[in-house]
């Protein structure tokens, strides 16, 4: 057995004397809690995380509120107990901290501060009438999932909570609130609640109006709402006792730590790949998968296809979000290692996936003519309300593990190369794309595959792999050092204190790729009319409908 490494007296001393970030992210399948030394942010000292999982409850996707803070604790228990573990002291104090989480979303309050109703995740898309409506007034894509949406809906459909509202936010602006007092949220995040005027780094003013002339008389004026709208390196508070309290009930953790703005997933990404800057981007997959791409000018038109958001620092973002990502490939992965189990020879879930992402590469370009749908749930990209998995082929397909795992994984992509053409047409120009998520842990596969299918360089840094939770810990740094005197702007101060010595893994578009590709996700797309024949000749009780996609 190889003992213990001994402890390292300058993380030690770091996690002694609180010069510390810590970032907490609350994705969709697990909480993670994140601490990293604040005058070195790419320096991760200790992690912690908790597992949970959205419920389906009277129609709607959500968590239970009661959840949040039990996760919450249990994710930072984790993480005291590492630190612990791997260098003999308990954190009793932090330099900073911010929260990161699931953007979108409805979360409402009453006038004391009470949820009027169970908060209403991302994947809730019963707002179609709601976008539709809001897309015409805004002259702007409201897609399905933001928070306006949401807000919308309830007052075209009269709901009786609407009356008592008086604030609205995300969960990332609800757990900061809750954890220091006060009702922000960073401007990444807040772009996905309304749209974001660029030159001022706030909701749009003429936008803001439109809308309180439509809802006026039945809710309070739009900017009484929603959270005051804050910048990367703003300070956002300090955690209070109470705050400190709900993180570590043992009382170990005192309450000062400088928080930054809360921030959402998508922000946190584009911070975790060094994507902030013009004519950058990321892919995140997951649960879900989207792109981010940093833009030099506004987009020509209104496109489905494509939410506007920013940056933490506020820089314009064109998003293509797809609400199936790797959730698939994994049950086929869960499939393959309870067969190994049956057989005799049980083998390690991370193995088997390793295992069947290799044999992905001896697949052929185009998946030998198997198609793969990964939609579990509706895609409006892809025009489909509601989603059933699939795994399609004709007789004369080249039906071998490896074509079925290369469809599985083109599967994965096929919808986003499909928004990603919309922004190509644009004639928006990327240098540099980076993708993290765990689907990219296995080296130069699921990275190589996804060059193909953008015709794009695809890079991957080792420090995206503790993802939005050590995104928003460096962004806590950020705001600490902001607070200090340090006059960096984001970009400038991700290159010189954070990334300066990342090595970046870039896998080139490969020519076969490329071709194979385009060959497939030509076939995928007249393919959609056999998935959306399953929707309806396959109804499921248990699956919601996404209002408002078209073909």
């Amino acid at each position: 057995m190889t003992p213990p490494a001994a402890p390292d007296p300058g993380a030690r001393d770091a996690i002694a004397a609180g010069r510390t970030a810590l970032g907490i992210e609350l994705g969709s399948t697990r909480i993670k809690a994140c601490l990293v030394d604040a005058d070195d942010p790419s320096r991760v000292l200790a992690v912690g995380s908790h597992e949970w999982e959205n419920a389906y409850v009277d129609r709607r996707w959500t968590y239970a509120i009661d959840d949040v803070w039990t996760g919450l604790a249990a994710a930072y228990a984790d993480l005291a107990a590492d630190a612990r573990q791997q260098h003999g002291v308990t954190p009793s104090t932090i330099g900073s901290f911010g929260v990161s989480a699931m953007m979108h979303g409805y979360l409402a309050f009453d006038a004391d501060g009470g949820l009027l109703v169970p908060f209403r995740t991302w994947r809730n898309t019963d707002t179609g009438e709601a976008a539709r409506e809001l897309t015409e007034l805004l002259g702007v894509n409201i897609p399905l999932r933001w928070s306006i949406a949401h807000l919308h809906q309830a007052v075209l459909s009269a709901e009786p909570h609407v009356p008592d509202i008086r604030f609205v936010t995300t969960l990332a602006g609800y757990v900061h609130w809750r954890l220091t007092g006060r009702r922000v949220l960073g401007v990444g995040d807040a772009s996905g609640m309304f749209p974001i005027d660029a030159s001022t780094a706030g909701y749009d003013a003429e936008l803001v109006a439109r809308y309180d002339g439509l809802a006026a008389g039945r809710i309070p004026p739009l900017l009484d709402l929603l959270p005051e709208v804050l910048v990367a390196g703003d300070a956002a508070g300090e955690l209070t006792a109470e705050g400190a309290a709900l993180l570590d009930p043992t009382g170990a953790l005192q309450p000062g730590a400088l928080a930054c703005p809360p921030e959402g997933d998508a922000g946190t990404g584009m911070v975790a790949t060094a994507s902030v800057a013009p004519r950058t981007g990321n892919v995140s997959a997951g649960t879900s998968i989207f792109a981010m791409v940093v833009l030099e000018r506004p987009l020509g038109a209104v496109h489905e296809e494509l939410d506007v958001v920013t940056t933490p620092a506020g820089d314009p973002v064109a998003m293509v979000h797809c609400n199936n990502g790797a959730s698939e490939l994994a049950a086929f992965a869960g499939l393959f290692s309870r067969f190994a189990e049956a057989s005799g020879r049980p083998a390690d879930p991370d193995a088997v996936f390793e295992t069947l992402l290799r044999e992905a590469l001896e697949g052929d370009a185009d998946a030998g003519g198997v198609l793969a749908y990964n939609h579990l749930a509706g895609e409006p990209i892809a025009g489909l309300s509601e989603g059933r998995p699939l795994t399609v082929r004709t007789p004369g397909s080249r039906f071998t593990l490896a074509n079925v795992m290369r469809a599985q994984v083109n599967g994965v992509f096929a919808t986003l190369a499909l928004g990603m053409r919309v922004l190509a047409d644009e004639g928006v120009a990327v240098d540099r794309l980076l993708a993290h998520g765990g689907v990219f842990r296995t080296a130069g596969v699921a990275q190589r595959l996804l060059a193909g299918a953008l015709d794009a360089p695809v890079s991957v840094a080792a420090t995206a792999s503790e993802g939005g939770a050590w995104g928003i810990a460096v962004l806590a740094a950020f705001s600490r050092a902001r607070s200090g005197g340090d006059d960096s702007g984001l970009d400038a101060y991700l290159g010189d204190r954070v990334f300066r010595s990342v090595v970046f893994d870039t896998a080139e578009p490969d020519p076969a790729d490329v071709a194979g590709f385009a060959s497939y996700v030509d076939r995928y797309r007249d393919g959609l009319a056999v998935e959306r024949a399953a929707v309806t000749a396959l109804p499921d009780a248990s699956a919601p409908a996404t209002e408002g996609a078209t073909p």
